[in-house]
């Protein structure tokens, strides 16, 4: 990407999805948008993750800025064609993070008190959303990966839900806006989870299936993002 603007690091990230109803989902998305799906099913993921070396381009790293804990709710879009990302919510730790995304990329981003407790592989990690703005949303479970890392192949499941290199959202007046991603294959890993606690869509009026989600694990990639653009 020639005219990148912000860089990160993504550490220590699940990819948890569960299949869902198309129909409600749909009707929780930017009316631009169309759904997309795999074999005629929807997904809807949530992805804990530590966001690390995160600064404008030409930027040095600022202590206590440049990392902290994320953790979004996602589906996955078309518009014109062109597949991306959209969020649901995006629970983080940092303040200026949460302000500065929904200013300049009109992302849903709220306040939240997370921790990731490691233990050797396996990552303990919990998040009560705090922020005033929308109603309370929790995690808590326990994540490790199982097996080497290796890319997901063109065409498949794997490939379809983790290789997304562009991200969607709105303005508060409705208007779409996109923004592009660069980064290398997902280094892939399997993964088990143990979930203790997880109301993260409810507050949407979303409840996910009872059924085992499909897990992912990357332990870190790098990323390279564009300034966001108006769609319509």
């Amino acid at each position: 990407m020639k005219h990148w603007v912000l860089r990160m690091a993504w550490e220590q990230l699940l990819f948890a999805h569960w299949p869902v109803p198309a129909a409600p989902l749909q009707a929780l998305l930017q009316p631009d948008l169309e759904l997309d799906t795999f074999d005629g099913q929807a997904w809807i993921g949530v992805v804990p993750f530590r966001m690390t070396n995160t600064a404008p381009r030409f930027c040095p790293v600022l202590p206590g800025i440049g990392s902290f804990l994320e953790l979004n709710v996602r589906t996955y879009v078309r518009y014109q064609g062109k597949p991306g990302v959209w969020f649901f919510s995006l629970d983080a730790t940092s303040w200026l993070s949460v302000r500065g995304a929904r200013l300049t990329y009109y992302l849903p981003y709220f306040d939240a008190s997370i921790s990731a407790e490691q233990a050797g592989k396996r990552i303990h990690y919990r998040s009560e959303r705090t922020d005033w703005r929308t109603a309370a949303a929790s995690l808590d479970m326990e994540y490790e990966p199982t097996g080497p890392p290796r890319p997901a192949k063109a065409g498949t499941h794997d490939h379809w839900l983790t290789e997304r290199y562009r991200l969607y959202s709105q303005t508060p007046g409705g208007r779409l806006v996109y923004g592009e991603i660069e980064h290398e294959p997902w280094p892939l890993q399997p993964a088990r989870a143990e979930i203790h606690k997880l109301d993260m869509t409810a507050w949407m009026g979303l409840d996910l299936p009872s059924v085992a989600p499909i897990l992912h694990y990357a332990e870190a990639i790098s990323v390279r993002a564009g300034r966001p653009k108006f769609a319509v």
